[in-house]
């Protein structure tokens, strides 16, 4: 699955319009339409969850024009990439208060991607988030 939307250039962390915001549900609904079809529904609670996580992360902070969400399959694994095309030091887990409403989306993905046998990491200098989770007989 591959699947490109554009949203509305502001700066970082400004908060998205309502269109923008929406496309992390639909991004949600087609990944968990596809991992259905692909008969991988067993992953596809985990993998929705990384990516709803990880199209906020592009949304929310990188200042872009575009977003892309990528799911293929690679030698065992079901590997997530979300692009936004710019370069940032924010595709980083950080340390949340109890207070914080926000900041834990990189620590989730850190969590579910260790409990998926799996991994995660940036690319292109921060402008490509990717997570692998293994796949086993569902």
């Amino acid at each position: 699955m591959r699947s490109t939307f554009d949203i509305r250039q502001r700066p970082p962390g400004e908060l998205p319009p309502p269109e923008d915001a929406e496309m992390v549900g639909v991004m949600r609904r087609r990944a968990r339409q596809r991992l259905s079809a692909s008969g991988l529904a067993y992953v596809a609670d985990e993998a929705v969850l990384i990516v709803s996580e990880l199209v906020t992360n592009a949304i929310v902070h990188s200042g872009g024009r575009e977003v892309a969400v990528i799911l293929s399959l690679r030698a065992g694994f079901l590997r997530i990439d979300v692009h936004d095309g710019v370069p940032s030091c924010h595709a980083r887990p950080k340390v949340s208060r109890d207070a914080d409403e926000d900041g834990r989306g990189l620590v989730l993905v850190q969590s579910l991607a260790e409990v998926g046998r799996g991994t995660w990491g940036v690319e292109n200098g921060g402008a490509t988030t990717w997570c692998e989770l293994e796949l086993a007989a569902g």
